[in-house]
């Protein structure tokens, strides 16, 4: 599942995605300049992705990327992760 938040102003697209993330029980990574964050369904504390191992970041749920400050920011869950998590997507 991919979402796209265009919205225009600084960290406008970057809020709208967290604000989207936490609607739906999604915990997300701490911003590192333009790397990607992850993401989990459930309330996690997610850390940097410099600071995530190769088997943490596989177990994540997906990623948020994109330019923070000017947008757009997008949000790409994995399909499985949706399937079992589909009741929280409020789809």
């Amino acid at each position: 599942m991919i979402k796209v938040f265009n919205e225009v102003g600084t960290f406008q697209a970057n809020s709208a995605a967290e604000a989207w993330c936490e609607r739906h029980g999604i915990s997300f990574g701490r911003s590192q300049g333009r790397e990607p964050r992850g993401l989990l369904f459930g309330d996690f504390d997610i850390a940097k992705w410099r600071n995530l191992n190769a088997a943490e970041r596989k177990a994540l749920h997906g990623t948020m990327t994109g330019d923070g400050r000017n947008g757009p920011v997008t949000v790409n869950l994995k399909d499985d992760a949706v399937k079992l998590h589909r009741s929280e997507l409020l789809l």
